[in-house]
């Protein structure tokens, strides 16, 4: 029996060879103003309020589509798709912006300052925790186990710092704000177009085919690749009101019943073949057949509601003296995953502060541990 033959010095031995390979790390497409999620692993760009990043799950995934309900008055709805656009302007992020009641021009003059300060390592007052003192006979009022605690753990924030800080009491420079390439769409000044066999109403149908100009014009869909990528973000203000010609918002059982429905589930179907993001707003206080209203939910990613206390009984309630609205999340994204993140907490307050606009774990319920803990 032959004896094995040793590998010789310069030759490739048999012995020595391996299945095992280095692994190099895969090149992640480098887009300005985006990072990867670290739950799926999906691109995430922010919404310029770094408290609505936090609750949604880290921010807006790129493809997708935030639904905004409206809050009755139509100013803190407005107020968080301006963050919007000035996020993208900050980031170098091409915008597409589409109303039908105020010139895009005008809202994209509003747009709120962006804060150049390193505000990363302020504090906020409202989080931290004030040390013991023994001989103060006010810190033994609540149970041990509070006593280092924050009074109200209130603050939503990342560990990562994500996003940019605005300030709403100042407007962005004109130097920096035209210096962002915007695609604008005015309804009032659009010229009806013939719809044929659509079922989308005359403005949904010249909206939607804008969109779709502007993504293969700039090569968003991948059909011409450029150098140094962008993430263009879509802005479309109030869709469902009277002025886009849609009666969903006048009758229970409108004519155009499946005409947003329909829009959105094209627009869809646009954001996942691009490297877009869309946010739109919809007046859903005003639409009185509700399912209607569940199957607009259902066709977004991400959908959250502000509840304004304005002119409301609650404006004058004590539990709510310290904010301006309640924020609820009707429905967050289920992206390479078969289920959802669930936030910490569904109880969500925001309020605008004189510079900020910030969202918030309501404190009654930390008040009210609290208040047990002496009882008993």
């Amino acid at each position: 029996m032959a004896a094995p033959v040793r590998g010789m010095a310069g030759s490739p031995s048999i012995g020595n060879t391996t299945s095992f390979q280095k692994k190099t790390r895969s090149k992640l497409v480098s887009i300005p103003g985006t990072r990867p999620s670290v739950q799926n692993g999906q691109l995430l760009v922010s919404s310029g309020v770094s408290s609505l990043d936090y609750v949604i799950g880290g921010g807006l995934a790129v493809g997708t589509l935030l639904l905004v309900e409206e809050d009755c008055y139509d100013s803190y709805s407005r107020m968080l798709l301006k963050y919007f656009l000035a996020e993208g302007v900050v980031c170098g992020h091409e915008l597409f912006l589409a109303s039908a009641r105020d010139h895009p021009d005008e809202i994209m003059q509003e747009l709120p300052s962006p804060i150049v300060d390193d505000v990363a390592g302020m504090k906020i007052s409202e989080g931290q925790s004030q040390p013991s003192d023994p001989e103060n006979p006010d810190t033994m009022k609540i149970a041990w186990r509070y006593q280092n605690q924050p009074r109200v753990q209130t603050a939503l924030a990342s560990s990562v710092r994500f996003g940019h800080y605005y300030d709403v009491s100042k407007t962005m420079e004109p130097e920096l704000r035209q210096a962002a390439k915007c695609h604008s769409f005015y309804q009032l000044q659009e010229t009806p177009v013939t719809t044929g066999s659509s079922p989308l109403p005359s403005p949904y149908h010249a909206l939607l085919k804008s969109i779709q100009t502007v993504i293969r014009k700039e090569g968003f869909d991948g059909s011409t690749p450029q150098v140094g990528s962008e993430c263009p973000r879509l802005g479309l203000h109030s869709l469902g009101s009277v002025l886009w010609g849609d009666d969903v918002c006048c009758k229970v059982n409108p004519a155009h019943c499946h005409a947003l429905t329909t829009f959105l589930y094209a627009l869809r179907g646009l954001l996942r073949t691009s490297l877009s993001v869309a946010m739109v707003t919809v007046p859903s206080h005003l639409i009185q057949n509700r399912a209607i209203m569940g199957r607009i939910i259902r066709l977004s990613d991400t959908a959250i509601a502000l509840e304004s206390f304005r002119g409301s009984e609650k404006e004058t309630n004590p539990l709510y003296k310290d904010y301006h609205g309640l924020l609820h999340v009707c429905q967050l994204p289920r992206l390479n995953c078969l289920s959802s993140e669930v936030p910490d907490t569904k109880d969500l307050a925001f309020k605008l502060k004189r510079k900020q606009f910030t969202i918030e774990v309501r404190g009654h319920d930390y008040e009210l541990m609290s208040t047990l803990a002496v009882l008993h």
